[in-house]
């Protein structure tokens, strides 16, 4: 993808001319503090056209669109490495406001990194959001109190409980009482750079989204987005900011008002011991090399719809109508498949109306293929269990279906992100025919479609159809995936290579405890909160 430097930018000067090589010559500079006086300012409006395109990010983003008006302009991140280094360079290179929503935070390398790069902006007068989900953010209170006493950053918590906030099982507890709400929770995950650059997707905070986990990772999947789909994508994340659901953390956590001070002291303290980390020196590796890899890649333009669900839909009473939904929208604007279908879910539950409708569309021709983890992969076997009850009736019609293994034998050229020797998939995507692709928060399941809110955007675009299909292919491959079958005698088998040889197993792999759990997930009446 090709960046031309902005005429009023310093920072830009001399930099390479695409967005990875970009990537390679900060880098160095990423690992590095940097500070300044902060200059409190007002965070509840929304930036207008005006002030965003007077960023740098914006002066960017408007001359790579200049040769397609009216278009937006999508890159897929399938590399963990990559989705992380691109949230670090929009840290670094934000010169009005971050706004970022998260369903939970989990400690390591990587969001210790992104804690300690918001700060330094915040530093230097950036206005930063941060929305995360209550549940998500169990025992990390007093951390996310004393992000909140900069004066630039703003804290706030989804869908709150004012007890039990210590640990989980305390969480759960306090919860009981409000079963009915606390069970629905903010699954959105977005990230917007001064109302110009968009990141969606299914990466949260935590070294396994970004390929720095040991021993597993999740294979997982973002779409970034520049053109008028960042408008309504920040329209979004200003009405949840906005919600009565979502409460200032300080209202639950008090700490003094200099307490970020003393978190940044502690985060420099420890990048400068971590900051020679194999995580963080492979990266600075990657990027030296990234002129002559497949990461030089190039942006794909079409329409793009921002779709979301309404941020009151975890205090709605009972399960929603589908038109008052994301996943309804999704529907009524994505159009009947005419020729393909791809489903890539992590947790893939279709219940009886879903399975009926891919089984109807797999007769009619349609191509109908699903791509989710098998039973030794996932990390909810109850979820999967549900699924297991629908697999006879899907390959009986017709419908082709692949799990991810828990331990593939990857190809060292594969690349991409896509399958690791342990590896999971988190990827929430659809391709509809050769020209549409769905990239966002919602898993395959009616937890997505009814009671947690989620965001994503749907694209018209057949380059960037035919490049989630390329990395579907290298995720179904027999090395990274099993191929579910069922011969005629109705028996199902799981089909994969082993030392380069195809084999056939007659038992799902997994161990006892996971098939346990799996049998509780085919109890019928869990299946609706699954």
């Amino acid at each position: 993808m090709t960046i031309s430097e902005p005429a009023t930018s310093d920072r830009a000067r001399g930099w390479p001319l695409t967005l990875f090589g970009l990537l390679a010559l900060l880098w160095p500079f990423l690992l590095m503090g940097c500070a300044s006086t902060p200059a409190p300012r007002e965070h509840g409006a929304l930036l207008s056209a005006v002030e965003s395109e007077a960023t740098w990010l914006g002066q960017w983003a408007q001359l790579s669109a200049s040769n397609h008006p009216g278009k937006s302009g999508f890159a897929l991140l399938s590399s963990g490495q990559d989705a992380f280094s691109l949230r670090v360079l929009l840290s670094e290179q934000a010169d009005r406001r971050l706004d970022i929503q998260t369903y939970l935070m989990g400690d390591g390398l990587t969001t210790r990194m992104l804690l300690h790069r918001l700060l330094s902006a915040a530093d230097r007068g950036v206005e930063v959001r941060l929305l995360i989900d209550d549940m998500g953010a169990v025992g990390q209170g007093r951390e996310l109190a004393a992000l909140d006493s900069h004066p630039n950053i703003q804290v706030r918590v989804y869908n709150a409980l004012s007890v039990g906030r210590g640990t989980l099982t305390g969480r759960v507890l306090a919860s009981a009482p409000q079963a009915s709400r606390q069970h629905r929770r903010m699954h959105n995950k977005l990230w917007i750079a001064d109302g110009t650059l968009a990141i969606v997707g299914g990466r949260n905070f935590g070294d396994e989204y970004y390929s720095a986990s040991e021993p597993r990772n999740f294979t997982d999947l973002d779409l970034m987005a520049i053109g008028p789909v960042v408008e309504p994508l920040s329209r979004s994340f200003h009405l949840y900011w906005n919600h009565g659901l979502a409460q200032p953390i300080g209202r639950y956590h008090r700490v003094n008002d200099e307490a970020w001070r003393e978190l940044q002291v502690s985060l420099a303290e420890w990048f400068a011991t971590n900051a020679d980390s194999p995580y963080f020196a492979d990266l600075r590796q990657r990027y030296a090399d990234v002129g002559q890899g497949p990461l030089v890649g190039r942006l794909h333009w079409g329409e793009g719809i921002a779709l979301w669900d309404p941020p009151g839909k975890p205090a709605w009473q009972g399960r929603p109508a589908l038109s008052r939904t994301m996943a309804g929208e999704l529907l009524e604007h994505a159009g009947t498949p005419g020729e393909r279908l791809a489903i890539v879910s992590a947790y893939f539950v279709p219940g009886e109306q879903g399975t009926q409708l891919l089984a109807q569309l797999a007769e009619s021709g349609v191509e109908v293929e699903i791509f989710t983890n098998s039973l030794e992969a996932t990390d909810v076997p109850v979820v999967h269990g549900a699924y297991q009850a629908r697999r006879r009736a899907l390959l009986d019609s017709g419908v082709t279906l692949y799990e991810m293994r828990a331990e593939g034998e990857p190809d060292d050229d594969i690349g991409f992100g896509v399958g690791s020797s342990a590896s999971a998939l988190h990827i929430k995507a659809l391709g509809i025919d050769d020209d549409r692709v769905f990239v966002g928060s919602a898993n395959a399941d009616p937890r997505s479609v009814w009671w947690n809110t989620e965001v994503g955007v749907l694209v018209t675009s057949r380059s960037l159809a035919a490049e989630l299909r390329a990395l579907a292919e290298i995720g179904k491959s027999p090395a990274l995936s099993y191929r579910v079958g069922r011969p005629a005698s109705g028996r199902l088998y799981w089909e994969t290579a082993q030392q380069g040889e195809t084999v056939r197993l007659s038992r799902e792999a997994g161990g006892f405890w996971r098939h346990l759990g799996a049998r509780l997930g085919r109890i019928t009446w869990l299946e609706p909160l699954l």
